[in-house]
């Protein structure tokens, strides 16, 4: 049994900058499930968008952010967000990160993404997001507030009513039971406050841009908590990714299309023009789909990205982490086009939270890609996630100082210790590693960037037993990392598909054939579910 003030699950860059403002007046413990630089966070290439340069105005970020929500952003968050977005970006600079400069080191080098009217996504070339962990875990690793476990998985919430049987209002969460992948025993935090900040889900589907953690545990730990989520169905598919089957997961930046980079198909001739009117820098849900036609026409496995005109020098001083994988795949990115092909990359929806990132559970906060914020809407405009999570935890950390005194004031009841009853060890891993790859497969066919009612009806059909086995393993056997992501897994594609099945309409990033049009009447609210049976 453990106990700290602020238990945070997940080392991206909304857990650590939460931490570190939270840690000038409470004790932090940060818990990541594999090593402490394993997240989405280190792995973003473009950047942070914000307004930052004279040439830009606030109001063009909005408007830029709604046209690719489609309908679904709250503009309230939207202009929040955008309007405290520049100070958090320039903290972040003064907390270490290296942004590129201008020639003369002053201004920001400021890049040009789809989606976007002006250039303003601040950025490291193309390693933004390894330059930002980099530089706030060093940070983190230099304050005795805050300690640091890796190796630690959180399996479920503590929450009172469940854990106490007691219950006066709002329900609130108390903690989390813990895995510790070190020892194989479940460890018991109790916390003040408990903060979900554990990335997205793109490991639920084939390809996907994702790091190996982006399993949906924080969403479905807080669905099963009963806490609200919203807006699953929307998954963005990152238009890009490096089609070679020796890589795994590697990125090609939004910011080679801003750049002047070209979609070519099969036949060399550029394509996206016939898709969309703003071409190859059409948001990234109009591109994923163009590129996805494109290869449905043609027959081929992939399409094209040309940035050859730009030249070798360029290209190695903007691009050098982008240019360097491919020469070493045999691909020369200043002689030969790119192969790509869209991967799952981003979860627009997640917990449903207030403007200071606070759930419908009590005490339990979401940021980052965990959260549904109202920012993205429907479609998530490019750079705008680290952007996102550098505010939302700063406002999370306002909310929890200001409450600081009365939090501090509300008992931690004792809770029960994990019990295993009569589990034994797992002997065969095929259990999982069969469930696993089924899952996958069946959201890639049946919920990837086109939809059907057939296909969803035929999903849920055959997600069915594999939910129904996951949760017999889950109470048979003694609990592995690979078992408790394999039950996320499951039942965030669950979510997904529930979801999607509600949304009679194409918005988005949703796009179902029985249902071309857009229907503003019915549809243009955000799809929010929570639990309400004895689910996993």
């Amino acid at each position: 049994m453990f106990c700290t003030d602020i238990l945070v699950i997940g080392s991206g860059v909304a857990g650590l900058s939460f931490a570190l403002k939270i840690s000038a007046f409470a004790r932090v413990t940060l818990i990541t499930k594999k090593k402490k630089a394993d997240s989405a966070t280190n792995l973003a290439q473009g950047g942070v968008a914000a307004v930052l340069s004279a040439e830009d105005r606030l109001e063009d970020h909005v408007n830029d952010t709604l046209i690719s929500g489609d309908g679904l952003c709250n503009e309230e968050i939207v202009r929040l967000v955008v309007t405290e977005g520049p100070e958090r970006v320039r903290e972040l600079a003064l907390l270490g990160v290296n942004f590129q400069r201008g020639k003369a080191g002053g201004e920001f080098d400021l890049g040009m993404e789809g989606g976007h009217s002006a250039r303003r996504v601040a950025h490291a070339k193309d390693l933004t997001g390894r330059e930002i962990e980099t530089a706030l875990l060093a940070q983190v690793y230099a304050n005795p507030q805050i300690e640091v476990l890796e190796d630690h998985m959180a399996i479920d919430l503590l929450i009172e009513s469940k854990a106490t049987g007691w219950k006066e209002g709002n329900d609130r969460c108390l903690g989390a039971y813990v895995l510790n992948r070190s020892t194989g025993e479940v460890e018991t935090w109790r916390a003040k406050v408990t903060v979900l900040c554990s990335g997205g889900c793109g490991k639920v589907y084939r390809y996907t841009t994702n790091p190996d953690i982006a399993t949906g545990d924080g969403v479905v730990m807080a669905w099963r908590a009963g806490a609200q989520v919203a807006n699953l169905e929307f998954v963005q598919f990152h238009p890009t990714c490096f089609f070679n089957r020796y890589v795994k997961n590697f990125l090609i930046s939004e910011a080679v299309r801003g750049e002047g980079g070209i979609l070519l198909n099969d036949q060399g001739i550029p394509f996206m023009k016939g898709y969309d009117s703003r071409g190859d820098l059409a948001t990234r849900d109009a591109v994923a789909r163009g590129i996805d036609a494109e290869m449905k026409k043609s027959g081929a496995d992939c399409v094209y990205l040309d940035i050859t005109h730009k030249g070798r020098a360029f290209l190695q001083q903007r691009f050098p982490n982008i240019y360097g994988t491919c020469l070493h795949y045999g691909i020369d990115i200043s002689k030969q086009p790119i192969p790509v092909v869209p991967a799952a990359h981003y979860m627009c929806g997640g917990v449903r939270v207030d403007e200071w990132g606070c759930s419908s559970v009590g005490n339990l906060l979401a940021l980052g890609e965990t959260a549904c914020t109202g920012l993205h809407g429907a479609n998530r405009l490019a750079s705008n996630s680290l952007l996102e999570a550098v505010v939302f935890a700063h406002r999370g950390a306002q909310w929890v100082q200001r409450n600081w005194s009365e939090l501090q004031r509300q008992p931690l009841p004792t809770v029960q210790a994990w019990r295993t009853g009569f589990a034994r060890s797992i002997e065969e891993n095929v259990l999982i590693s069969h469930n696993w790859d089924q899952v996958r497969q069946l959201m890639w066919d049946y919920v990837g960037i086109v939809r059907s009612k057939k296909r969803l009806q035929l999903a849920t059909r055959q997600l069915a037993p594999i939910l129904a086995e996951t949760k017999e393993h889950f109470h048979d056997y003694l609990l592995t990392p690979d078992l408790v992501e394999l039950r996320n897994i499951v039942l965030i594609a669950e979510l997904i598909i529930y979801s999607a099945s509600l949304r009679h309409e194409s918005r988005g990033l949703h796009y179902i054939t029985d249902f071309p049009e857009k229907d503003d009447a019915q549809f243009g609210q955000d799809t929010v579910i929570e639990k309400n049976d004895g689910s996993m």
